[in-house]
């Protein structure tokens, strides 16, 4: 398989966090784009089809046309589903995305390209009586890395943060006299995130009493988070961290933090809060990302509706 792609797989499970399993879908469907663009009948711009030997050049030579021909290609002689045919294109573009990013082409053809119109996933989402085993199944591990991890769990469910922002904070991100963090979402939005008393509690003691015994000798290090060489957490090693608790936990479904974003919003809309203000504590640029969670809910109070009205 081309260098490119193999480094950009690399940077999905390294730098976004992304499951081993993740990353082999982004390998499949990037592969079988590969493999058409090794097909002789296909013209990528250099009237051949071997990347390797062209470098960069390769993919900078890769036109819309010729994206429009592969996803012919995946819908008509292949004929596949429109719901396999989007979410191939969409590893298409990510990966289009990684090169503009790092300069390696400069225009990105995928900025055009259409994808099948298919119903949004619904978010998945831990019940209540869930999130309370998996947090106090943390907090029941005694040692510095598990006090780091109960908070770290604490205030994914308190806050709603994305990985990436939780570590991404640093020590002047945090204002306990004031109970919240301050936090840089997507497009370098920052916004204002509060704890509740329970979650102030924790990092309070987190940040007296671990974080100082994981740090070492390293106490100029900035980052909230660290690990047991004082060194800032990764967004892998959060995905490891809730996959291992929930499976202590004896919790089934597969968590990510994700999940307890989505648990987060949830729960917030569950119990009575707004949509907009949802919007806000989850730093949605629009509020049509977030009313996705009402199909969850209206779940929910249909639910509640037949277990409480007498004549349901």
């Amino acid at each position: 398989m081309d260098r490119t792609i193999s480094s950009f797989l690399q940077h999905l499970i390294v730098e976004k966090g992304f499951s081993r399993n993740t990353s082999d879908a982004y390998r499949n469907d990037l592969g079988q784009f590969w493999d058409f663009l090794q097909d002789g009948s296909h013209s990528n711009g250099n009237g051949n089809g071997d990347g390797s030997s062209n470098g960069n050049n390769f993919w900078a030579s890769v036109d819309l046309n010729l994206l429009n021909k592969y996803v012919e290609d995946l819908r008509v002689r292949k004929g596949y589903r429109d719901t396999t045919t989007a979410r191939k294109i969409a590893s298409i573009k990510s990966f289009f995305g990684f090169l503009s990013e790092n300069n390696l082409i400069t225009e990105d053809p995928t900025e055009s390209l259409g994808s099948p119109r298919v119903g949004r996933t619904l978010p998945k989402f831990l019940p209540e009586e869930e999130v309370t085993k998996l947090l106090d199944t943390a907090y029941k591990s005694g040692t510095n890395e598990g006090q780091r991890d109960a908070v770290i769990m604490e205030l994914l469910y308190a806050t709603g943060l994305r990985v990436g922002e939780l570590v991404s904070l640093n020590m002047q991100d945090v204002d306990l006299s004031e109970s919240y963090i301050r936090c840089m979402g997507k497009g370098s939005k920052e916004r204002i995130v509060h704890l509740y008393p329970k979650a102030l509690e924790e990092l309070r003691r987190y940040l007296k009493s671990a974080r100082l015994a994981l740090l070492g000798h390293k106490r100029t290090e900035p980052s909230l988070f660290v690990n047991h060489r004082g060194e800032r957490l990764t967004r892998q090693w959060v995905w490891t961290i809730l996959k291992t608790y929930a499976q202590k936990a004896g919790i089934e479904q597969n968590i990510t933090p994700h999940t307890l974003r989505h648990s987060f919003a949830t729960h917030l809309l569950q119990n009575g809060a707004s949509l907009r203000h949802v919007q806000e504590l989850l730093g949605h640029s629009s509020i049509s990302t977030t009313q996705v969670y009402t199909h969850l809910t209206n779940g929910y109070v249909q639910k509640e509706y037949a277990k409480s009205h007498p004549r349901a």
